[in-house]
């Protein structure tokens, strides 16, 4: 058996076509894209074409793309351009416990500059209530700022009523869709935001490089201040062969929606859950059951640590996570994991899987075979076994 990797929530292998396509911009079309001379054009045209390619996938307008440094730098742009640029309106701003800390922080810097931030809670399986949201919204709120799909129970939030409601009232919806862009069929008209943040390396492109969706006509500060690039959006000269690699992943990730591919995902998801949740005991199933990504799956073991895990896994040759690749390397319980309901004890014995386009069922059968073992040899060495309490 080869090596497993099933991390894909972190980060994606670059698919070799993508590869193939940024390989001539790295030497042979090297020109900047914002000289006037063939060089430059030729780089610029690759640059428009990406940004056609992006915007196809999400069903918006080439003009509404603004290419980022990735995901955090979009979630960033996004809610610290719109707080600046309306707060003369107001400086209320509505989010989630779970969000990631793109945002959290994000919000969190706000605060400290006189912003008033509501975190709104969720259920056990993550969702967020529209009914919160818009209970929370109040004379002074310019900003609502939710996920599309937790980075680490897969949740997929309500988006389409919860943009209805912040369109009622007119305040600005912002979408963090780093995990689902390019990974299940969706269109900005029809979820109704107004920007959406976006990352290459989640979607089998490369890292480095982001995007964000800024529906035509809403006004944003700029973050990074130093040239006129990107329409006076985003200062600095672009990651040529980055965009045309995300631009790539883009239109092979438009083609495997259309053909229907994240459905192989699924079951074979469905197979990994319903294995290790029939072969071992004491497991939870973090994430609502059904309005979850495609290809997560995670889960909380009794007595004991996930990095006890993650570690008897790498040995085993199988990649995965106890939770965001943001934050693997603190020894907190995750926030997302608290947020719904679990105590710290429950919350430090995660494991989350992700699976991708290229996982196969023979690896499947080999995390359903090899992981009970694992578990056993685990709480047969926990000292915490006899005074942690249920999952039931």
């Amino acid at each position: 058996m080869k090596r497993i990797y099933m991390d894909n929530a972190a980060t994606t292998p670059t698919d070799v076509e993508v590869v193939k396509a940024m390989e001539p911009y790295f030497s042979l079309k090297y020109g900047n894209p914002n000289s006037i001379h063939s060089f430059g054009q030729e780089a610029r045209e690759a640059v428009e074409e990406a940004r056609e390619k992006i915007a196809h996938l999400i069903g918006a307008n080439s003009s509404e793309i603004v290419f980022t440094a990735g995901g955090t730098e979009a979630d960033n742009h996004a809610i610290k351009g719109i707080a600046w640029a309306n707060q003369k309106k107001g400086n209320h701003i509505i989010t989630s416990k779970i969000e990631h800390h793109a945002v959290l922080h994000s919000c969190q810097f706000l605060e400290k500059h006189g912003f008033k931030i509501t975190y709104l809670p969720v259920d056990k399986y993550g969702l967020i209530d529209p009914k919160d949201v818009e209970k929370a919204i109040t004379d002074k709120t310019i900003l609502v700022t939710i996920m599309h799909a937790n980075n680490e129970i897969g949740t997929i939030e309500p988006i389409k009523e919860i943009s209805k409601i912040a369109k009622k009232v007119g305040i600005y919806f912002h979408t963090d869709s780093v995990q689902t862009v390019g990974h299940i069929p969706m269109d900005v008209n029809d979820l109704g935001v107004d920007m959406l943040s976006m990352s290459g390396h989640k979607l089998y492109g490369p890292n480095g490089v982001g995007a964000l969706y800024l529906r035509k006509g809403k006004k944003i500060v700029t973050l990074i201040d130093g040239g006129a690039q990107e329409k006076n959006r985003r200062a600095g000269t672009e990651n040529v062969a980055g965009i045309v690699g995300m631009g790539k992943a883009a239109e092979l990730a438009k083609k495997r929606l259309n053909q229907g591919k994240e459905k192989e995902i699924v079951r074979l998801r469905n197979k990994l859950i319903q294995g290790i949740m029939n072969k071992i005991e004491n497991v939870r199933l973090n994430g609502h059951p059904t309005k979850r990504l495609p290809g997560n799956a995670n889960f909380c073991f009794e007595f004991i640590e996930g990095e006890s895990m993650l570690l008897s896994l790498d040995m085993e040759d199988v990649a995965a996570s106890s939770g965001s690749a943001c934050t693997s390397g603190s020894l907190t319980a995750s926030h997302v994991l608290l947020a719904i309901g679990l105590p710290p004890e429950i919350a430090h014995g995660s494991l989350r899987l992700t699976l991708g386009k290229d996982n196969t069922e023979e690896e499947v059968d080999y995390i359903i075979g090899n992981l009970p073992g694992i578990i056993e040899k685990l709480r047969a060495l926990s000292p915490f076994k006899e005074n942690w309490e249920g999952l039931n």
